[in-house]
């Protein structure tokens, strides 16, 4: 994936079986000639790194300081693994935390990025599998929390950003952000091909409502 090999453990979300990694490197300009959207020299935090394929590709573009965080003791493995294998463990820190709650108490970032795990399942829903919280957040938790603190967690002129899909509760989420005091821009929208279905994938801009 991007030109490059990458170590992959069980357990871990799978890029190969999904078209979702690819489409997040191509909305952030990481392939390609797509617009950049984050300060490439500037600092990088990913919540939900998976693999740790943005993460390593962010640092590897140029970024100084990545840190990525995964509620999955094997996702953080994984992204340490593929920043060792790509030369850039010096400049990716990968923490097991549950959103932000591994975070150093006042750290800030140029960028905040999160692809989400998008579909919104019932409240009282329990995971079947570790696997599920890749892409299921019941009664949309995580996203509530996301919302609230992204903004908070960054550097001056800094951007926190959101990936969702237009197979999860948009109309839901834009409720949850005007709760939170936080309006949500658009800043692209991408269509694709997954198996036999095509999707979209939007960028969202998440700011302090004025």
């Amino acid at each position: 994936m991007a030109g490059r090999e990458w170590d992959l453990l069980d357990g871990v979300f799978a890029p190969p079986f999904s078209a979702t990694t690819e489409v997040a490197l191509k909305i952030l300009g990481l392939v390609g000639d797509g617009e950049e959207r984050f300060r490439r020299q500037g600092s990088f935090l990913e919540v939900g790194s998976g693999t740790g394929v943005i993460a390593v590709s962010a640092a590897l573009a140029g970024c100084r300081r990545v840190v990525a965080t995964d509620i999955s003791s094997s996702a953080v493995e994984n992204t340490r693994m593929n920043a060792e294998r790509h030369m850039v463990a010096d400049r990716v820190r990968a923490l097991e935390s549950d959103v932000f709650s591994a975070l150093d108490p006042g750290e800030r970032f140029d960028t905040v990025y999160w692809h989400s795990n998008f579909v919104l399942a019932p409240p009282e829903y329990r995971y079947m599998t570790e696997h599920e919280a890749a892409y299921v957040d019941p009664g949309y938790r995580a996203h509530r929390r996301y919302l609230a603190e992204a903004p908070l967690l960054l550097a001056e002129g800094g951007r926190a950003l959101l990936q969702f899909s237009d197979r999860g509760d948009l109309d839901r989420l834009y409720e949850l952000a005007a709760d939170c005091g936080r309006e949500l821009t658009v800043l692209c929208r991408y269509s694709f091909l997954e198996r036999t279905e095509i999707l979209e994938h939007i960028l969202l801009e998440i700011t302090v409502a004025a």
